[in-house]
């Protein structure tokens, strides 16, 4: 092939990959924004160190053509894949799209989603999931597509569930999630809901409303909702916050199961002694006394990562370090 040629295809490689970057257009963009959410792009960033994005199958999803077979228009896939490092850790990412038709599994979601799964698997990797949208499949469009549908089955969930002990997995509820979407939030080692944006659904109010009750968002599906009940493991008050949870639970592991996770100098002192722990625990059982500070002394400080704060209250769980180490923290908790 001429060095024409070849120019003239990358140019046209160039030009769809930019048409992609604009993921839904400015209206949609806009329209996120109004909503106090950060776009899909912007999300990525935020999460991963500066410059270290790769992305996969950025050509993914579908064209508009004129009468002579030119591309006149093109709608990228609802989901964004591919790899970069957090705190220079290479970690695998899997993110909706919600400006492109609400973040739904038409446009080559489902297939981008199960090939990060894979990945993630294959490499040894810790798996990013990014959830805004139904992330689903079975809807009346895709029905109609088709012609056919795969529910109850699931194409590629059989690898969501096989990463479960495999590598780590953390699941962030950016937006409103529901069916498949939900699944994949729950299916993770850790959860996070964002309080006031984030809402998880079997089906969404207007089902329910078919059905006779006039609920919201929130309190069909709200974050507090879920954390109450185990559904999910933590809430934060925004995004920024999600991101920076997502990277101080994955500092605590190992990229897979089988290694070790890494010892880091918190500087903690091994001849640090806390002389009221001799007493914090009341000699009467009747008395009740709050394990966290004893916790906090116990371990490194500050290096406590408590999951699953808001349910279960009489035991507390989550990570800490001890001498550096990682380890779990399960404590019963009188107070």
């Amino acid at each position: 092939m001429s060095g024409s040629g070849c120019e003239k295809e990358i140019g046209e490689i160039r030009r769809r990959q930019q048409m992609a970057r604009e993921m839904g257009g400015p209206d949609r963009l806009e329209r996120q924004r109004s909503r106090g959410k950060l776009n899909v792009r912007e999300r990525i960033a935020a999460l991963l160190d500066d410059g270290t994005f790769r992305e996969w199958g950025s050509l993914a999803g579908e064209g508009e053509y004129d009468e002579n077979d030119e591309l006149t228009g093109f709608r990228p896939s609802s989901c964004i894949v591919g790899r970069g490092t957090i705190d220079g850790r290479t970690v695998v990412i899997s993110a909706d799209d919600f400006t492109i038709r609400g973040g739904s599994s038409e446009s080559y979601h489902h297939e981008k989603n199960v090939q990060a799964e894979m990945m993630a698997a294959e490499y040894g990797l810790p798996l990013l999931r990014l959830l805004d949208g139904t992330g689903g499949g079975g809807s009346v469009a895709e029905v109609e597509k088709l012609g056919a549908t795969y529910v109850p089955f699931v194409p590629g969930f059989d690898q969501v569930v096989a990463n479960l002990g495999a590598v780590p997995v953390v699941a962030m509820g950016l937006g409103p999630v529901a069916g498949l979407g939900a699944a994949r939030l729950v299916a993770s080692h850790y959860s996070i809901m964002v309080r006031g944006i984030s809402q998880m659904f079997t089906a969404g109010p207007p089902v329910v409303a078919a059905a006779g009750e006039q609920v919201s968002a929130d309190e069909l599906g709200g974050a507090d909702l879920h954390a109450a009940t185990g559904s999910v493991d933590d809430v934060v008050a925004s995004e920024a916050d999600a991101f920076a949870r997502a990277a101080r639970f994955l500092s605590y592991l190992p990229g897979r199961a089988g290694e070790s996770a890494s010892r880091v100098d918190t500087g903690d002192s091994t001849d640090r002694a806390e002389a009221w722990l001799d007493s914090a625990i009341p000699r009467d059982r009747r008395w009740p006394y709050d394990i966290r500070p004893i916790l906090d002394a116990v371990f490194d400080p500050g290096s406590r990562f408590e999951i699953g704060r808001a349910w279960g209250k009489s035991i507390v769980t989550g990570l800490a370090r001890l001498y550096g180490i990682p380890v779990a923290v399960l404590a019963s908790d009188s107070g």
